[in-house]
Parts: C-alpha cells; structure tokens; sequence
C-alpha cells in the first residue's frame, strides 16, 4: 500500500466525526432559537440516519463507478456544504432539508473506507482509524462549546464546515494514491464478466449474520442515543448549565478516542470477540456510574466509561467481517452492516427524545442498558454460531 494512503484515510474518518455529536451538544440553545421542542432534534436524526441508510446500501455500486478515493473526497464536500448551510438556517425546516446532504455524505464513504482498511490493514488499523473518528467526534462539542461560550451557535456550524472544506481539499489531492486499489468484493478475474456478488437476500441466510446485523443495530443505537443526549441529560436532568452540559457530552467522545487509542495496542493480543466483550463490560459499569446518585465526578467519570467501552466494539465487528463472512462479500455485507446500525441511530435515538419529553431525561441510563442487554445477547449468539462453524 502505498506510505502516504493511511494518514488521508485517518483524516477522512476525522471528517466524518467532526459533525457526529454538533447538532446534539448544540441542541439545549439551538430549540428555543428556531421555537422548536427538545424532542424535534430526532427528527433532524432521523432526516440524516435516512440518508445514510440509502447511501451505504448503494456503496458497492459507487465504489465501482468511482472508486473510493472520488467517493470519499466527494462525500466530505457534501458534509462541509450541509453544515455551512446549518450555520445559516434561521427555521427548523431548513436543518430538515439540509440534514439530506449530510446524511448522504456519511453513508458511501463510511462502508467503503471501513471495508478497505478491514481487508488490507491488520487490526490495530481498524481501531486507530476509529480513533480518529472519536477525534473528529471530541472536536466537535468543544468547537461548539467554545462558540456558544461566545454567543453564537451558528459560528460553531460555520467553523466545522470550514474544517470540512479543508479537508476535502487534501483528500482531492490525494486521489492518485487510491488508484488500482479495489476491493476484492468489485474485482473480477481476467476475463471474468460474471459479477462475484451475491444479494443481500442470500447473505441474510447465510448463518451468523442476521445476529451481526441485531448487534450494530444495538451498538450504533446505544452510541448514538448517549451521543446525541449526554448534553440534555446533564442539563434536564442533573440541572448543568448549557455551556459545561456541551463540553461534558464531549467526555463520552473522549473515551471513545482514547478507548480506540489504546485498544489498538491491545487487539495485538486479543481476537476481535474478546475485544467486543470487554467493551461491553466497561459499557456495563459507565452505565452504572451514570445511574447512582453520586455527584459530578460520577457521572463524568460514567460517560469516559461508557466511551472507552464502546472504543473496541465498532472496529473489531468491522475489522471481523472479511475473516467470518469472506472477502468477496466484505463490502456488500459491510454496506448492509451500516445501513442497519443507522436504522438503529433513526430508530432509537429520537425514541429516546420521545421518552425524555413524556416521562423525563432521567430514563437515559436506564434506556442505554436495556440496549447493551440485546447486544450483548445477539454477540454471544454470533459466537456461537462461529465456533458452530469451525468446529
């Protein structure tokens, strides 16, 4: 591979975590300035979560048009244009109408820089590529921390899509890196016409997905839900102001960031369904930490736990795919693997905000562990199915 073609796929993964968590830490000051409810940032979720689900369900066909280097330089540009657009919008339709763009940059290039690393790159890769996902991720609640801190929560949208324009700058440059670097799922033999991919009805049968599939929908839905609601749980909740409520959402990020840092290191020693149980232990205790009334530090310390514990989970379910599944059927599964895990951000995360205005942000931590109960059920099940198949 060539040296330089990693440090532009880690800064492609920042981009996609710079606007992850902007609408939600901006949200307690963003409602009352568009005259919308606290619950209305799901549809805006939902909006995005839709569009990601089309664009990484059509991935393997515009990889294979345009390779992914185009893919992912052409994606960033839609994101930096959607959130210059959110720095502008003065009405809640508009954060609708623009969470189109962004949810349709998001998708393409998420499965096929994921699928590319997972076949090409050993383990560590995966989880230090996410690692700067969680970068992007942490960066960007300070960001719009800092602007609101200075009274403006459209400069903090403003800011992020001049970071993104940046960044699709580089990686436009970068496009004579990606050549002649398909995937094995959009190669064909000498002259082979027959396409190698099998429909995503056939790969639903094949044994161990479907529990796949049941596990990042859990995984995406409890990230997401903590992400997008650590803020108005401080503030409704815990009675923290706006500004510290911002800065804190940012601690469930960081843990993830530094969670991915490390557990690269570790992954030299440990297999992936290793990594993804010891994930869901130290989930298991921030959730804990998040529930008992035991002051800030607390809590803080719950949400860095929550973090860490979702740090391994993610890339080490990606980084297993091409190993329990195939390479030839990497990037259509992956793609699928995606799609399901926003249905479950679109799905549960604005349930939650649904909840949270009828019952009370206090159900936060008790809605996170119900959904880190069926994941953990649906692993163990594709556990077992594979060492079924091995044995």
């Amino acid at each position: 591979m060539p040296a330089g073609l990693l440090p532009i796929i880690y800064l492609a993964f920042i981009s996609l975590g710079l606007p992850d968590s902007a609408i939600g830490s901006a949200w307690p000051v963003m409602a009352p300035a568009l005259g919308a409810g606290i619950s209305w940032v799901g549809a805006v979720n939902m909006i995005i979560c839709c569009g990601t689900i089309a664009s990484s369900l059509m991935s393997v066909r515009v990889v294979e048009l345009f390779g992914t280097g185009k893919v992912t330089a052409a994606s960033v540009a839609l994101t930096a244009l959607a959130l210059a657009g959110f720095s502008l919008a003065d009405s809640f339709w508009q954060l609708c109408l623009l969470a189109v763009p962004y949810g349709l940059g998001a998708g393409a290039v998420d499965a096929a820089l994921n699928t590319y690393v997972a076949v090409h790159y050993e383990s560590q890769h995966m989880s230090w590529l996410h690692c700067m996902w969680g970068i992007g991720a942490s960066a960007g609640p300070l960001i719009m921390a800092m602007c609101i801190s200075g009274g403006s929560w459209s400069q903090g949208f403003l800011v992020l899509g001049g970071i993104q324009v940046a960044i699709s700058v580089v990686l436009t440059l970068s496009l004579p890196l990606w050549r002649d670097r398909a995937l094995p799922s959009v190669e064909k033999a000498a002259g082979d016409v027959q396409d190698k991919r099998r429909s995503r009805r056939a790969l639903l049968r094949v044994a161990g997905v479907p529990s796949v599939l049941i596990c990042f929908f859990c995984y995406c839905a409890l990230e997401s839900t903590c992400g997008n609601w650590a803020a108005t749980f401080c503030t409704l909740a815990r009675g923290i102001d706006a500004e510290t409520a911002a800065s804190w959402a940012s601690l469930f990020y960081i843990g993830i960031t530094a969670g991915r840092a490390v557990s690269g290191f570790i992954s030299m020693r440990l297999r992936d369904h290793h990594m993804i149980r010891l994930g869901q232990l130290l989930i298991a205790l921030g959730v804990v930490l998040v529930i008992v009334p035991a002051g800030d530090r607390a809590l803080i310390a719950g949400l860095l736990l929550i973090g860490a514990g979702c740090a391994p989970i993610y890339p080490s379910i990606i980084h297993a795919t091409p190993y329990r599944f195939g390479e030839d059927v990497a990037l259509e599964l992956t793609g699928m693997q995606m799609a399901v895990a926003y249905v479950g951000s679109l799905v549960m995360s604005p349930l939650f905000g649904v909840l949270a205005q009828m019952v009370g942000a206090e159900l936060y931590p008790l809605y996170l562990a119900v959904i880190l109960v069926v994941m953990i059920a649906a692993a163990e099940h594709l556990n077992a199915v594979m060492r079924r198949a091995r044995s």
